[in-house]
């Protein structure tokens, strides 16, 4: 097949980093594939492998009448088999630019988002839905977000659920993690980590809360912090209020977070929204227990009290209850190694790769069953 995949950015984000895999992974398959992105943020574009071209769009605006025209150019070049777009913002100029261009070629797109929590992102799912009406296929991550969005009319001709996965050669325990001394935690130290932006969707300040009732527990609770964003300062602030100055730390962006993880005894998602994680999949690829608000499909990949635990969303007293659980060093790791064994099971890159190979084909041979609207091809979640 020739696939063109289309993202807003290459951000260090989960779509972006899922976006990635699946293109790496059709590549390696000996698929023809080409990659265009709206936006000039490319901090993964190290990590595309194998791309027959690469084309940054660098729209300047949100609408860009320019980078449309040079997606449409582009199209016609590439006469792709299939357009998978990834999100609403790259659907939008996937689906101006087949029209530009006159080119006929089945779009989907892969929807990772559940509640919309900004007016913002509100306002554009308004003019974003009629495009998904048209779409070949919406490729939902987990079956709680097809739920709540088919609820709400949202969906193409046909609508299928894959799951995200992960390389779980690359996300591997090492052993142990030579970085956790260097950043200055303790082997007694109870280090719970957090990989995600500083955005206020992902709600860091309920984590440090915990923190603080953990220690007032007498636990040595400590937080690292794996990420940037806005919410950097208002995140020292109220550390600084709660007296762990010397009990949080901000990593930053990184890379690799592997090394990072590694070094945490837990993790923990405090989110007020997640589709589905791909910061829980890949910690618990590393055979770290998840606390997860129970958000999105996070009920789909935690099984409570055996691989990690759930608790209810802005439940701080919740949170602290199992997160002191896991302090227990034994129970950490027994459960982090049932992480590990549900990832191998259903939560794997070559499993996601293999179910959209299997679900383009479909669409671009143009005889693909018949299917309900509310199911397509996925994985039988975890139970």
């Amino acid at each position: 097949m020739r696939v063109l995949l289309a993202t807003g950015s290459l951000a260090a984000g989960g779509a972006e980093r899922c976006s990635v895999a699946l293109l790496n992974g059709l590549a390696a398959r000996g698929h023809e594939c080409h990659a265009v992105y709206v936006k000039g943020e490319a901090g993964l574009l190290g990590r595309l492998a194998g791309q027959r071209s690469i084309l940054c769009l660098q729209a300047r605006r949100y609408l860009d009448w320019q980078a449309l025209a040079a997606f449409a150019r582009h199209l016609e070049r590439v006469r792709p088999a299939v357009v998978v777009a990834a999100n609403g913002y790259a659907l939008l100029y996937a689906w101006a630019a087949l029209r530009l261009a006159r080119w006929r070629a089945p779009l989907v797109v892969t929807f990772h988002s559940t509640r919309l929590l900004r007016l913002k992102e509100r306002l554009q799912m308004a003019a974003y839905r009629p495009l998904f009406w048209g779409a070949a296929c919406t490729v939902f991550v987990c079956e709680a977000q097809r739920r709540y969005w088919r609820r709400r009319a949202l969906g193409s001709r046909r609508n299928a659920v894959i799951y995200n996965g992960v390389d779980t050669g690359e996300f591997c325990d090492q052993g142990g993690s030579g970085l956790r001394a260097q950043l200055g935690f303790a082997a007694t130290d109870f280090v719970v980590g957090a990989c995600a932006l500083l955005r206020p969707e992902k709600n860091h300040l309920q984590l440090l809360q915990a923190v603080a009732a953990l220690r007032d527990l007498g636990l040595p609770a400590k937080a690292l912090l794996i990420g940037d964003g806005e919410m950097r300062g208002a995140i020292e602030a109220r550390a600084a209020e709660l007296g762990l100055q010397r009990d949080v730390l901000i990593a930053g962006l990184q890379q690799d977070v592997r090394p990072y993880v590694e070094a945490c005894d837990a993790i923990a998602l405090c989110s007020h929204s997640e589709a589905f994680s791909m910061a829980a999949i890949e910690a618990m690829a590393l055979r770290k227990p998840v606390v997860h608000a129970a958000v999105g499909g996070a009920a789909e990949m935690i099984l409570p009290g055996r691989n990690g635990f759930l608790y209810p969303a802005g439940d701080t007293r919740a949170l602290v209850e199992k997160l002191a659980q896991l302090a227990d060093s034994a129970l950490c790791r027994r459960m982090g190694n049932r992480a590990r064994g549900l990832v191998e099971l259903l939560f794997s890159e070559r499993a996601m790769v293999e179910r959209y190979e299997h679900l383009l084909a479909e669409l671009c041979a143009g005889d693909a069953p018949p299917v309900h609207p509310d199911h397509g091809a996925h994985a039988k979640p975890a139970q």
